[in-house]
């Protein structure tokens, strides 16, 4: 079977915002020649390489890169792996999808590739969710690796108590992705923050084109969730462009540029520099 090229713009105008120097992409995906879609996931529409994302790299000033397995490869990180090979260790780090039966070897295998974190995909397509979450934590827990969680924030409360059962680190992706969103005094957003000040939890600023109602380039309604909780935990923020954001038709895509430009209005330039830079090099080692 074979998956078209991609025809999604990989250069333009240059954003507003010029990155400092190690900033970070920590959300973004690949879909390569060779690695078809598994079963219980979304169809591939057309390819994202690694050659892709270097150009849209070059294009918004940015330097590393986190990838995300997509939901369309499921449990199969075959291609998280070549992707990672062609990056290389010093540009790059990765978030897998583990269950509870991965074993120890490979684990070991794919630490050594550059993998540091485990995704759990509360959402349709998903290939492992809460149900399974802590069972996947004592898999990783001595890797010294963290859990990506995405869930609709509309639905926190059905999944707030496993969330504090987390001992390790994670991240609540995705802005706590509110569906439809939410004002920023909601009471959801109160247990993020709680969440976050127990001291293990981190926050992603990714996608809201997802979720936004008002669109770009300002996110009016998603804006001042982001706002809150960067003002409350500037250490704990990260940032990730969603590329190629296959959650959305070719008639929605995102400006690339607009998704970086977002932190003028969100943060001052000293918390960028932690958004961009020191968070993403603790979290992940660079």
């Amino acid at each position: 079977m074979s998956i078209p090229e991609n025809t999604r713009p990989l250069a333009g105008p240059a954003p507003r915002l010029k990155a400092p120097a190690g900033a970070t992409d920590c959300h973004t995906h690949v879909f390569l020649p060779g690695f078809e879609a598994q079963a219980g996931g979304p169809q591939i529409a057309e390819l994202a390489t690694v050659d892709n994302y270097r150009q849209l790299q070059q294009w918004l000033g940015l330097e590393r890169v986190v990838i995300t397995q997509p939901n369309a490869y499921q449990t199969d990180n075959g291609a998280l792996v070549a992707a990672l090979e062609q990056f290389g260790a010093n540009v790059a780090r990765a978030i897998a999808v583990i269950t509870p039966d991965t074993p120890q070897s490979e684990l070991e295998r794919l630490h050594e590739k550059g993998v540091r974190g485990a995704r759990i995909m509360q959402l349709p397509g998903g290939a492992v969710g809460i149900d399974r979450m802590l069972a996947v934590e004592d898999v990783i827990q001595d890797m010294g690796w963290h859990l990506m969680v995405q869930f609709n924030g509309r639905d926190l409360p059905d999944y707030h108590e496993e969330l504090q059962k987390i001992k390790g680190r994670y991240i609540i992706d995705h802005i706590g992705k509110f569906i439809d969103p939410v004002p920023a005094d909601d009471s959801r957003v109160d247990d993020i923050l709680r969440l976050i000040d127990k001291g293990n939890a981190w926050f992603k600023i990714c996608g809201a084109y997802e979720t936004s109602l008002t669109g770009g380039p300002d996110y009016s309604d998603v804006s001042p969730i982001a706002k809150r909780v960067i003002q409350h935990a500037s250490d704990r923020i990260i940032w990730g462009s969603n590329w190629p954001h296959v959650g959305v038709n070719r008639a929605q895509y995102p400006s690339d540029a607009e998704q970086l430009d977002v932190l003028l209005n969100w943060a001052d330039e000293t918390t960028r520099q932690k958004i961009l830079v020191d968070n993403p090099a603790f979290l992940y080692g660079f």
